[in-house]
């Protein structure tokens, strides 16, 4: 009788899978089209009944909106390596927090995206086929919503539903006023507007919108913006005034989180304000908000209502004070597992 010989299983290891809200493949039509369709579906987005919001958005939006936001991709594009520039920042973090985290040899980082490739499903079976039996999923969203954070935990779970055998999950909350993300957006703040040769009258917080009727549900992104704003203000030593806070990115017809970033913009310029700097601290990578609505529509806005310098502060990104601020939630996080 032949015995047969028990194959080995891969050894013991914990995954980390960094997470950001999605790009489409390519600018053209047809793969900004597959983008915005997966994402404007998702209820967690777009509340409204499936009824009324998919004639509209089947009927109209993905006729029209492909071409727009196609349009918009292509200026901001990393033609190089011919992806976005948050693909391109979110494989960095990735390798880099890797390279941060050898101390832990049987610790794997992976990325994904929320919406679009590569996908969440995807990274899970990855890390679980590499012998993760523990993985700690990383929304990238300091101030929680439920059309992110809570979004990406949905799409986790929803693929752990799938699994047969699956590993136990860990996913980390947001950090609106956690220590070295702070520090991180001041330290980038600073080392800015060293290299300005201008002092800005105002300092623009654009972060992305809701609509105000997902605030009066329940959810705590705007308190979570206000104490990330409360917080660098005081480690700033700045003021309500030369510091302010708005929302970005509204779409459709309802009333969104105010005051309004591009109204500000324009209202700053025609009461006589000429240097404006606006930094996007909800944002972990720079993307088509902050690349093009921001840097790009922003600054035209200013100039076309009277002023006459701007400046976009780049997002965290794959910077060093970036990197600190996940690599020091990321091993909090691993407690316990290493």
């Amino acid at each position: 009788m032949v015995q047969k010989t028990k194959t080995s299983n891969p050894a013991k290891k914990i995954g980390v899978l960094l997470v950001n809200l999605g790009t489409p493949d390519g600018h053209d039509k047809k793969n900004m089209r597959k983008y915005l369709a997966e994402f404007l579906s998702d209820k967690r987005v777009i509340e409204w009944p499936r009824a009324i919001w998919y004639p509209i958005l089947y009927g109209i939006v993905l006729n029209v909106r492909p071409k727009k936001s196609g349009a918009a991709y292509a200026v901001i594009w990393n033609n190089e390596k011919n992806e976005s520039p948050l693909r391109t920042y979110s494989r960095s973090q990735s390798e880099q927090l890797a390279k941060r985290l050898s101390d832990h040899p049987d610790v794997v980082v992976d990325w994904g995206m929320r919406y679009g490739n590569p996908s969440i499903a995807s990274r899970l079976d990855v890390l679980r086929q590499q012998g993760c039996e523990r993985i700690v999923v990383f929304p990238l969203y300091p101030q929680y919503c439920a059309a992110t954070t809570a979004t990406v935990n949905d799409k986790t779970f929803e693929a752990l539903a799938k699994m047969r055998w699956m590993p136990a999950i860990r996913t980390i909350p947001a950090y609106p006023d956690e220590p070295s993300y702070i520090e991180a957006l001041a330290v980038s703040i600073e080392n800015h507007l060293k290299n300005l040769d201008f002092k800005p009258d105002k300092i623009i917080a654009s972060f992305h919108g809701i609509p105000q009727s997902y605030s009066q549900k329940g959810d705590p992104y705007v308190e979570q913006c206000e104490d990330t704003m409360r917080s660098l203000r005081q480690r700033l030593g700045m003021t309500q005034d030369n510091l302010m806070l708005c929302y970005q990115s509204r779409f459709g017809p309802e009333e969104w989180l105010q005051p309004y970033t591009d109204k500000t913009i324009a209202k700053l310029a025609s009461e006589g304000v000429k240097s404006l700097a606006i930094f996007n601290p909800g944002f972990v990578c720079d993307c088509l908000e902050t690349l093009e609505e921001i840097a790009v529509e922003g600054q035209q806005i200013f100039y076309d209502a009277g002023g006459e310098q701007f400046s976009h502060i780049p997002c965290l990104n794959d910077s060093a004070e970036g990197m600190d601020v996940i690599e020091t939630i990321v091993r909090r996080e691993l407690g316990g597992w290493v």
